[in-house]
């Protein structure tokens, strides 16, 4: 990792567990558990000085998933909130016996960067209609876990509806990501898919026993959270490493609120594979081995957030 000042590095004393999360789009860009695992990917060919969004870590996307859906926007995919520096929340760096953190902080007027124009956070139409808001994430590791809460609040006049996302890349070991018996994702079963690479899997619904693997090819699939209320997801990831059928594993949960109330979390799975790997400038060729996106997401199956009012958007990495 290269000397940067806007890469934060924070250690559990008591367990020797690590972060380390770059100011711009507030990107955490190592997780090491207790035992010195590195558990999240990051690229090796990364851009780190603020030029475009960071490739692996946890990518803090808001306010849209994906492109830009309003007619004539110009919002990069994936919102703005990835593409800006965010600021240290006074006072939010510890170092206890249960957890060691730190908290970074965007308001929407210093976001320079993204906002595009003909949309709802384009800088003349949120002027125009009151739109404002915060946000804020709550970083803590401990012994056992890595948590990750993104907390949005409508700071303006005007409701908004919204889309967030923690783009996590996780590491496989041993370049097995395309092997399905040491990667794989379980635990989304009943979930219904929207497949972005094999639109014949749009609309079914994951099996409870289905293990979903990345062999062989590009996998891009959302996972949409069961209609009945389905505001908590926890899933198990294989992550390579170990001999034949054995392999590491971690757990991710993830869960979302609005003013309080619990709304559903979706699930996104990705991989490029080797055309899309070779079309990143910011990937290299083979790095599609060392990786698995699993990505927890409130993606538009929530109300509306009113002003002075909150949402939180949690997740939690055990590893």
């Amino acid at each position: 990792m290269t000397d940067n000042d806007d890469i934060l590095t924070i250690t559990h004393s008591a367990s020797g567990a690590s972060f380390a999360v770059h100011k711009f789009g507030a990107t955490v860009i190592s997780y090491k558990s207790a035992d010195g695992r590195e558990n999240l990917f990051l690229s090796s060919t990364a851009k780190l000085d603020g030029s475009k969004a960071i490739r692996g870590g946890i990518p803090q996307v808001f306010p849209i998933f994906g492109p830009p859906t309003d007619a004539g926007s110009t919002m990069p995919q994936h919102g703005f909130a990835r593409q800006n520096m965010w600021t240290v929340k006074e006072g939010s760096q510890h170092d206890s016996a249960e957890h060691a953190g730190i908290a970074l902080t965007l308001n929407l007027a210093d976001a320079s960067a993204g906002r595009g124009e003909n949309n709802t956070w384009s800088v003349d139409n949120a002027k125009k209609d009151g739109t404002d808001c915060r946000l804020t994430l709550d970083i803590k590791v401990d012994s056992a876990s890595l948590t990750t809460i993104l907390i949005v609040e409508n700071t303006g006049s005007d409701a908004f509806n919204f889309n967030c996302l923690q783009h996590t890349y996780f590491a496989v070991d041993g370049n097995a990501a395309q092997d399905p018996t040491k990667c794989y994702v379980h635990g989304l079963g009943g979930y219904s898919v929207i497949d972005k690479v094999d639109s014949a899997n749009d609309g079914k619904v994951a099996s409870h026993d289905e293990d979903i693997d990345l062999t062989p090819g590009e996998v891009d699939r959302v996972y949409v959270h069961p209609e009945e209320k389905h505001s908590s997801l926890s899933v198990k990831i294989g992550v390579g490493g170990g001999g034949e059928g054995e392999g590491k594993t971690v757990k991710m949960e993830a869960m979302g609120e609005i003013d309080e109330s619990p709304v559903p979390v979706s699930c996104v799975v990705w991989n490029p594979y080797i055309e899309k790997a070779k079309a990143m400038g910011d990937f290299t060729d083979e790095q599609y081995k060392e990786m698995i996106c699993v990505e927890p997401g409130l993606l538009g199956h929530q109300p509306v957030l009113n002003p002075g009012k909150e949402a939180r958007f949690t997740q939690i990495i055990f590893a």
